[in-house]
């Protein structure tokens, strides 16, 4: 069988959990059987090697297990948790996708789909290869979502090495993520059982948590942020937690401390990668640091004018809908991370199209999200920038502030806190008060940004 280690690893297991789902505890011996199952079902209608397949499903038993079937298959895989139907639609064209597979209830469902012809020549020559694929989407806010082609086979066995150190997961990256793609087979080479919440809600996640004394919660600074605004931390014993991981957009320093007051058992670990070049093992200074050192053989790295490019062993093959403009001539990847170095670590400042330019002078928002969130009236911020006639653009701060200072002059109470901890450029000219800020489905904040 093809992908023979995951394979193995999961017959080792045998009758330990894999999966929790809706209070419902799936084995590893249940996955291989429905892996079994699927790969009938596969079989019957034809579906092998090279089919583009798009599975149309978030994080459950059935989705992951026919992931797997595909897998060993060697089929190219499209995961989409998308439900807007003209989002799913685009992502079937750009995709190239050949069937389009679902589930109702526990019942697999597969329709075809016209076929392209010819097929793309990126993924023509993953078939030549005879090789899994796997297709991810960009999730820009602005523009068309960019498809990214992975030799899935080259991705998977970089896992072949992975320690057996069972530990309990809640899944809370996305299954067309890949963050949650890395979780799923972490755990699938090391033995770790996996907790799917379903809604991914503060009071959810956090009585899961408690419930099977979850062991690892990998998330977003947003949704951290949202555990500590719901006060869900309160009502709930987390004190199982010894590994919380964070990624997807930076952490401010000031949210990072109140969560190290918060979870004081809990060992904190940035994390860092990007859909193009996969996850990086990557090491923080400290738990109260936001610094963070890449220790990965597979990924080299290299600072070019601050801002931070990656090459992979397992990067994209290339998009199917765009040119490589953000990769080097000699296959280097432009993150548009902004980063500054201090004793080997490194510490992501920003995005390079976030900037802010107050006439001539660069503001990054994250360093003043970090202050303004340290105001003892202020529960949470963004911060943007907007067209000024006289400096070409001003800052701005959309903020929520604390319930017991909902009648202060927002404005004002922040100019002031802000004096002698900003340079007067980057203290927000224009603030707003809102009852909650904007994220995307990843649980990252929606920045606006003009020019």
């Amino acid at each position: 069988m093809v992908q023979h280690f995951l394979i193995e690893r999961m017959q080792q297991h045998g009758s330990r959990p894999i999966i929790i789902e809706d209070d419902k505890v799936f084995t590893f011996d249940d996955l291989l059987r429905e892996i079994a199952s699927c790969d009938r079902d596969l079989s019957r209608r034809g579906i092998g090697q090279g089919a583009v397949v798009a599975i149309l499903s978030d994080y459950n038993f059935q989705s992951v297990a026919l992931f797997l079937a595909l897998l060993q298959r060697r089929a190219i895989i499209v995961p989409i948790a998308a439900t807007l139907a003209s989002e799913v639609d685009e992502c079937l064209v750009e995709a190239y996708v050949d069937w389009v597979a679902s589930f109702a209830g526990a019942t697999l469902e597969t329709r075809p789909l016209a076929p392209v012809s010819p097929p793309h020549h990126l993924i023509a020559e993953l078939r030549a290869q005879e090789a899994a694929g796997l297709i991810l989407f960009s999730s820009g806010s602005t523009g068309k979502p960019k498809a990214m082609l992975h030799n899935l086979t080259a991705l998977v066995d970089t896992f072949q090495k992975k320690p057996q150190r069972p530990s309990t997961i809640l899944v809370f990256l996305m299954f067309d993520h890949i963050g949650g793609i890395n979780t799923l087979f972490h755990a699938l080479a090391s033995g770790a059982t996996m907790v799917l919440p379903g809604r991914r809600e503060p009071e959810r996640v956090c009585a899961l948590v408690e419930k099977y004394r979850v062991t690892v919660l990998p998330t977003s600074p947003t949704f951290l942020n949202l555990i500590l605004l719901s006060e869900a931390y309160r009502s709930h014993d987390l004190s199982s937690l010894t590994l919380v991981t964070y990624g997807t957009e930076p952490m401010p320093e000031t949210l990072l401390l109140r969560l190290q007051d918060v979870f004081p058992k809990a060992k904190f670990l940035q994390t860092f990668g990007t859909s193009e070049t996969g996850i990086a093992k990557t090491a923080s200074q400290s738990s109260t640091s936001t610094f963070l050192r890449i220790d990965d053989p597979n990924i080299q790295v290299r600072i070019v004018d601050g801002e931070l490019w990656l090459k992979s062993g397992t990067q994209i093959m290339g998009y199917l809908n765009a040119s490589m403009d953000n990769f080097s001539a000699d296959g280097w990847y432009r993150t548009g991370d902004l980063v500054e170095e201090q004793d080997g670590f490194l510490r992501i400042t920003g995005r390079v199209n976030e900037i802010i330019n107050v006439g001539g002078q660069k503001v990054l928002p994250g360093e003043v999200e970090s202050v303004l969130l340290s105001a003892p009236f202020v529960a949470d911020c963004i911060v943007f920038g907007e067209r000024n006639p006289i400096t070409g653009q001003g800052v701005c701060a959309d903020v929520v502030l604390h319930p017991a200072h909902k009648s202060i002059d927002a404005k004002r109470e922040i100019r002031r806190f802000c004096r002698g901890k900003l340079g007067p450029h980057k203290i927000p000219v224009k603030v707003t008060v809102v009852d909650e800020l904007a994220w995307n489905s990843r649980f990252k904040k929606t920045r606006l940004r003009t020019t």
